[in-house]
């Protein structure tokens, strides 16, 4: 055979993040402790920063190189049945400072938006996250990501979501490895300098070597290799077709994945029931006095769906000193956050507070069910002061809705926002 077939069906992705532990220093990798139950398009991605030279002076109408700027890492977290631990985690990176204190058998983590750097190279704590591609086209490890924007929805018939957008310095390592041996054109095996190949089985083993070429002496291209077999030996061995007819010395690649140790063993993952839309309770109009909330009234069936989004601007960037091809400094540009309803228009309160130019506060309590007896696993989102920012009316399924925009306001004694998580996970962010 020339290539063997494995498995890159999407479902067979893996994601493992550092979520309880942050990095102690900007591309300074941690230990991945969870493997996160995320939908089925989040992808991180290497996205290199190749430039071709068409400015320069090449003589030629079109570009003849291509720079080399290294890259940068990109992509985005999405959880359509949101668990208390997936708000945890991307809120405990995106508002950055966490207190945790223990709750029978379990902890409550107190997250709020961070005042000032976690550090002179950082605004907010990074994490380190692994993906693996199918079973398995590689697995790839992402240095320092940080959350520059989560969005979280709460919409009808349904479950909460949430999702983030990531963006990470650039520096990634993998599980691959490229080896060039000499050995003669007529050779009908290959033996690595120092690895064995991965894989329990012959069929594993035969898999993980992904391609075996050869430079063919005569024409100096490089040209596809029959392999059938690999070794369970360390250095393995690899059965190959001979390419040619001569004992003439050449260049042979072998592109396989080797036994893995280390970060490619990926971590457990922690089970929580996904929270519902329907046990979600929200409170409008009260006043928030550091424990509870006071006064107000409670939305119910006119509410059709609530979303929240906060963005840091947040960019990675290379600067002077890093000596390295990847961004050694990430701050924020300002935080900004969104608040929306879509209601029932039944009444002008909402109309009214927009003409009034009110403070308002918003509470949210997005309960599942006990972790213990009187404990639940819970989500809570808290708005000290929100003013409206519009409220146009629109026709949704024949009856009168209106779209609330609302800003969400620092409040002098309590912030923008405050995020209560219970669950049964002892840290995060740490």
């Amino acid at each position: 055979m020339t290539r063997s077939i494995r498995n890159f069906l999407a479902t067979h992705n893996l994601l493992a993040v550092s979520a309880q532990l942050r990095e102690t220093a900007i591309n300074s990798e941690q230990e991945l402790d969870t493997l996160m139950l995320a939908d089925l398009n989040s992808v991180l991605n290497y996205r290199a920063l190749k430039v071709p030279n068409r400015e320069e002076l090449t003589g030629k109408e079109e570009a003849d190189r291509l720079h080399d700027l290294g890259g940068t890492v990109g992509g985005s977290l999405t959880f359509s049945r949101a668990q208390p631990q997936h708000f945890a985690f991307l809120l405990a990176y995106a508002l950055g400072q966490v207190e945790t204190a223990a709750l029978g058998s379990g902890f409550r983590h107190v997250i709020r938006p961070r005042s000032g750097e976690v550090d002179v190279c950082r605004s907010n704590p990074s994490f380190t996250a692994a993906m693996r591609f199918g079973r398995q086209v590689l697995k790839r490890r992402f240095a320092s990501c940080f959350i520059d924007q989560v969005r979280a929805e709460f919409p009808k018939d349904g479950w909460a979501k949430i999702s983030a957008t990531v963006k990470g310095t650039g520096k990634v390592s993998d599980n691959t490895r490229v080896e060039e041996i000499t050995t003669p054109f007529n050779a009908s095996g290959l033996t690595l300098a120092a690895h064995g190949v991965a894989g329990e089985s012959a069929g594993e083993r035969l898999s993980n070597v992904q391609a075996v070429q050869v430079l063919n002496p005569g024409t100096q291209a490089w040209e596809e290799v029959s392999y059938s077999a690999v070794s369970a030996a360390v250095p393995g061995v690899i059965a190959i077709s001979p390419p040619g007819s001569t004992a003439t010395a050449t260049t042979f690649r072998v592109y396989y994945l080797p036994p893995e140790s280390g970060w490619m063993v990926p971590p457990p993952r922690v089970e929580e029931p996904p929270l519902k839309v329907s046990r979600v309770q929200i409170n409008l109009g009260g006043r928030w006095d550091g424990n509870a909330i006071l006064g107000g009234h409670q939305l119910a069936a006119e509410l059709r769906r609530l979303s929240w989004t906060y963005d840091n601007h947040l960019t990675p960037e290379r600067t002077p000193g890093a000596g390295v091809d990847y961004a050694n400094r990430a701050y924020r540009a300002g935080r900004e956050q969104k608040l929306e309803f879509d209601r029932d228009f039944r009444d002008f309160l909402l109309a009214q507070h927009l003409k009034d130019n009110d403070a308002l506060t918003i509470h949210l309590l997005a309960q599942g069910p006990e972790f213990e007896p009187g404990l639940n696993y819970q989500v809570e989102l808290i708005f000290p002061r929100v003013g409206v920012l519009a409220a146009p009316v629109k026709v949704a399924q024949r009856r009168l809705a209106e779209e609330v925009e609302f800003a969400v306001l620092e409040d002098d004694d309590y912030g923008s926002v405050i995020v209560k998580v219970q669950n049964k996970v002892s840290n995060y962010a740490a």
